[in-house]
């Protein structure tokens, strides 16, 4: 990856209504408001979205409670192991599995799923 397509983080002010509009939106469709945002600034500058392996394989996929290394912090997800993040910075629940959300190189955002 080069500089230019390094991300980058900045501010952004939202009223409180329209970021739990978002956030419930990215819930919906199983995303993480960061991946929600990426896509709809790509599509609205007509931009080709970049797809990495782990974008068009993972997103949506469940991640089993036996795919979970908590012990040090990895996922295996289709014999690969990656980083891991939860939603809000849960902590990791032996007793739910897990939704791909976002895939950002070698990490993953999971989100928890009801059983």
């Amino acid at each position: 990856m080069t500089d230019l397509e390094d991300p980058v983080t900045f501010l952004l002010r939202l009223p409180q209504d329209l970021k739990r509009q978002l956030e419930q939106r990215a819930k919906q469709e199983n995303r993480s408001v960061n991946s929600l945002l990426n896509t709809w600034i790509e599509q609205a500058l007509r931009v080709k979205p970049a797809t990495s392996l782990e974008n068009r394989q993972f997103l949506g996929k469940v991640v089993e409670t036996r795919q979970i290394d908590p012990e040090n912090g990895l996922a295996r997800v289709n014999g690969i192991y990656y980083r891991y993040l939860i939603e809000g910075n849960e902590d990791y629940s032996a007793s739910k599995n897990y939704i791909v959300i976002e895939a950002n190189g070698n990490i993953l955002t999971l989100r928890p799923v009801a059983r």
